[in-house]
């Protein structure tokens, strides 16, 4: 799990690098790194959800994803409880930027494939590619957000040892180099914009409460491989 311990630590360095930055920074500044984190994050989401629809073995999955995941999650209330809790330790509006960093970081081919093909090849070019981006990523989001943005660290880690762990006990691991992780990249990818509205201010589409709709297509691809 080299890669993915090297990825950990690109961001929580990129997050102090950044903090050390956002002590001297104006006002006026702050608000320009929030404009772009905002657009960036729409960019990204777009370019996620439009590279990976052609490759979509059932392209209305996604929208029974956002519909079921966006019921359980206002059911449990994520958005609420989560942004309450970070809002009491870091600060209003912290919550929308590790929302919007732990999908940037955690969603894509990298880290999804990276770990895969670290634990069934050993090879980890794809980690470390994503370490390179993730350093400077979160050198942008800790400079906007703060200190806070550390916790991002443990989710990414969290998130790419499942995979890795998944890769090292499946007997089939194909799907995890190929349609789910599509699957996974346009629900991911419309999960981004829906942060990058935040963001902007646009819309309060309560982002967390959709989170659950990620767990949706790996649900469906267990069960079809059942059958």
């Amino acid at each position: 799990m080299i890669g993915t311990i090297v990825n950990t630590a690109c961001i929580i360095i990129g997050t102090l690098v950044g903090t050390l930055f956002k002590k001297g920074l104006d006002e006026k500044y702050s608000k320009v790194l929030f404009n772009a984190m905002g657009l960036a994050s729409l960019a990204l989401g777009a370019n996620a959800f439009v590279a990976n629809m052609p490759k979509s073995e059932y392209p209305v999955l996604f929208i029974l994803s956002l519909a079921i995941g966006g019921l359980v999650g206002t059911a449990l209330d994520l958005d609420g409880r989560v942004n309450a809790f970070i809002s009491r330790k870091g600060g209003e509006g912290l919550a929308k930027g590790l929302t919007t960093a732990c999908l940037l970081y955690c969603i894509g081919t990298f880290s999804i494939v990276g770990p895969v093909l670290s634990a069934l090849k050993g090879d980890n070019t794809f980690l470390f590619t994503n370490s390179t981006l993730d350093l400077v990523t979160s050198m942008v989001f800790a400079t906007t957000y703060g200190i806070g943005m550390i916790f991002a660290a443990p989710v990414l880690f969290c998130w790419q040892g499942m995979f890795y762990l998944i890769a090292k006990l499946a007997s089939d691991s194909t799907l995890l180099q190929g349609p789910l992780v599509s699957e996974l990249s346009i629900v991911g990818g419309v999960l981004i914009i829906s942060s990058g509205l935040s963001i902007l201010k646009i819309k309060d589409c309560k982002t967390l409460n959709f989170l659950p709709a990620l767990l949706v297509p790996v649900l469906w691809y267990l069960v079809k491989g059942l059958f």
